[in-house]
């Protein structure tokens, strides 16, 4: 599943980063936090690998 904003994208990057080490977990906040705790490694790398270029900022909720 692809990510539905750019905000949604970078915090996947993040939360990703986090599983994978290379940045430490408790400088995670808000959705990239909730990612890191509830979505597997290859959720997140889906949500990271999405093409940033037509997507919005943020979504309206």
């Amino acid at each position: 599943m692809p990510a539905k904003s750019k905000a949604q994208q970078e915090a996947a990057g993040a939360a990703l980063a986090a599983k994978r080490g290379e940045l430490k977990v408790s400088e995670l906040k808000g959705a990239s936090k909730e990612m890191y705790e509830s979505m597997s490694e290859k959720q997140l790398e889906e949500f990271a690998a999405t093409k940033r270029k037509s997507l919005p900022e943020h979504v309206a909720k």
